[in-house]
């Protein structure tokens, strides 16, 4: 059998995906080894359109049942371990293979695998993960109101962040590893004139996180004097980027310099013809899951238009 599309991923790009590919009863299968994306950790979220407030497990549980409910749409839970052209002529397939033993063709795919994002790899990090660590201000930063918080970061992100987060907490530090911003100098002078904001730390890495419950503190390095010292803080934003998870694509489709699949925004369509993408796979310039939802439903509706068109032929 021949599906009109596959998708793959079960966060907020995959699910609106998958909805609107069955709402147009296209022969659709998801793929995805878990539904939620990169909110699942989340304790609260108090940006997704419609809810006012909820957990990243109830917005998965949430994302899961919306897919189930559609009727016709196919689901697998496995991991793709490889996807390739099967055919050129008349047009070409796509053979998706899984770590599970499974192996489909589509005419179309829809990416909505995401990124991760750069971890500092530090005692403590995983431990106080959305327990005072996080790597989202746009996300987060609402819920450190008054509390002394600080960036890890010295490019458009970490700058960007501290900026965030000087309107909620009351005391933000900057932490950069080099002796010099990689950001925006406007966003740096704008941040460093506030009132709020206690300094940058140059040349200074931070190496482990302490707490009990929750995180109560950080120990920092100077790279240069090699001295070590403790800080209190309430809440840590890890801002040195993300990685998209596309390594599996990059033989297909054109990426930029940092592996994000290269769209035209207009439609989705990337540069292979039949594949679509959306989300923190590609180069949008905000990674957010609204925006990731929106674009991925324009992206299913493109693999419709090009589905039909094929038909039609």
């Amino acid at each position: 059998m021949i599906y009109d599309t596959i998708i793959i991923g079960g966060g907020p790009t995959g699910t609106a995906a998958s909805v609107y590919a069955a709402r147009k009863q296209l022969k659709a299968l998801l793929i995805t080894d878990s539904f939620g994306g990169q909110s699942v950790v989340s304790n609260d979220i108090d940006n997704w359109i419609g809810d006012i407030r909820i957990s990243g497990f109830d917005l998965a549980q949430k994302f899961e049942a919306h897919i189930k409910a559609q009727p016709g749409l196919e689901t697998l839970i496995d991991k793709v371990s490889a996807i390739n052209r099967s055919q050129e002529t008349p047009y070409p397939l796509y053979e998706i293979t899984t770590e599970g033993g499974k192996t489909f063709q589509t005419k179309t795919l829809i990416l909505g695998m995401g990124a991760h994002r750069r971890k500092l790899n530090i005692p403590g990090e995983q431990e106080f993960s959305a327990k005072g660590v996080a790597y989202c201000a746009t996300c987060d930063a609402p819920f450190f109101g008054d509390k002394k918080v600080a960036v890890v970061g010295g490019g458009n992100a970490g700058l960007e962040s501290a900026l965030d987060l000087l309107a909620y907490a009351s005391e933000v530090y900057l932490f950069n590893r080099t002796d010099t911003l990689k950001g925006d100098p406007g966003t740096a002078e704008k941040i460093q004139a506030h009132p709020k904001f206690k300094g940058i730390l140059y040349n200074t890495i931070v190496t482990e996180i302490t707490g009990e419950t929750m995180m109560t503190g950080i120990t920092y390095t100077n790279t240069q004097t090699q001295e070590t010292q403790s800080m209190t803080l309430d809440g840590l934003f890890i801002e040195i980027g993300s990685l998209p998870n596309s390594d599996i694509v990059k033989h297909l489709v054109d990426t930029n310099e940092i592996g994000e699949i290269i769209l035209d925004h207009k439609y989705g369509t990337t540069s292979a013809p039949g594949i679509f993408a959306a989300g923190d796979i590609t180069d949008e310039a905000y990674k957010q899951n609204n925006i990731s939802a929106g674009d991925a439903v324009k992206a299913a509706l493109s693999a419709y238009s090009y589905v039909h068109k094929l038909e039609e032929n």
